[in-house]
């Protein structure tokens, strides 16, 4: 049993393991979360902003590659659309859906991988 002067030096060892345990499992992994949403929207937007670059580059080589005519030049469009489209098809068949979780080298619930 505790003797009565041992109630301070308990009560402060129980602060500074509290105060660790709280940094351990609630300050270091929002730290985590914030460093992964950053990156995360950043290549979003590179994602993005290369997804229009080259959008941009595509419809102006069927400008240039086309006759100048109003007509080709909708031609143009709806040959570009339909690329478009084409390649989202393409994209979302292809691309493996892994969620955040899912690492390599770590067993699922079955013990496949």
């Amino acid at each position: 049993m505790a003797d009565i002067t041992d109630i301070p030096d308990l009560i402060r060892e129980f602060y500074d393991l509290a105060k660790s345990y709280l940094l351990q499992e609630t300050v270091e992994p929002a730290k985590r979360l914030g460093h992964f949403g950053a990156y995360s929207l950043g290549a979003a937007a590179i994602w993005a902003s290369a997804v229009v670059l080259l959008s941009v580059a595509g419809l102006r080589a069927l400008y240039d590659v086309l006759p100048d005519n109003p007509y080709w030049e909708a031609l143009a469009y709806v040959v570009f659309a339909l690329l478009l489209v084409a390649f989202m098809t393409i994209l979302v068949k292809f691309a493996p859906d892994r969620g955040v979780h899912d690492v390599y080298g770590t067993p699922t619930e079955g013990g496949e991988r």
